[in-house]
């Protein structure tokens, strides 16, 4: 176990001694001005030079010494790819959420449920002979009615 954490430990340095060899603010580009590729690389690798950058004056996160705008097209490149293009290219295109069969059931249920109190108040305003205590007790079994309605439904 040892080992393989020494292992991964050598890794890492080399693999970052690796990158930030082929950096930006390098003296290989005072001769010749980084292109596209270079920025493409530099765009690549913006995290582990930005961080290396932060405790190292030799390293940059972009190379001065460039041929201009083909130098910052490969670097922007380079970073969309990088740290993700962010839904430029591809936008999410967010579906309707599909409604479950307990939905599509409780809207039924609640539709005929609608129904019927419209009816039975259309029943109660038509009849006009009905004492106040006739209505408690109709209230009464249109409650007892859907607790028990509800109750069958839940329980199939």
């Amino acid at each position: 176990m040892k080992r393989k954490t020494t292992l991964s430990a050598l890794g890492i340095i080399f693999l970052a001694f690796f990158l930030t060899s082929c950096a930006p603010n390098n003296d290989m580009y005072l001769a010749k001005p980084a292109g596209f590729w270079a920025g493409l690389w530099h765009g690549l690798i913006i995290i582990i030079t930005f961080v290396i950058s932060l405790f190292s004056d030799s390293v940059a996160v972009y190379e001065i010494h460039n041929n201009g705008g083909w130098y910052n097209f490969g670097f922007v490149l380079g970073i969309l790819v990088s740290l993700g293009h962010g839904g430029i290219w591809h936008p999410v295109k967010h579906k309707p959420r599909s409604k479950s069969q307990k939905e599509k059931e409780w809207e039924e249920i609640g539709v005929k449920v609608e129904e019927k109190v419209k009816k039975g108040i259309q029943n109660w305003l038509d009849e006009e002979d009905k004492e106040k205590s006739e209505w408690q007790e109709i209230a009464k079994k249109v409650e007892e009615k859907i607790k028990r309605e509800l109750r069958n439904w839940a329980e199939k």
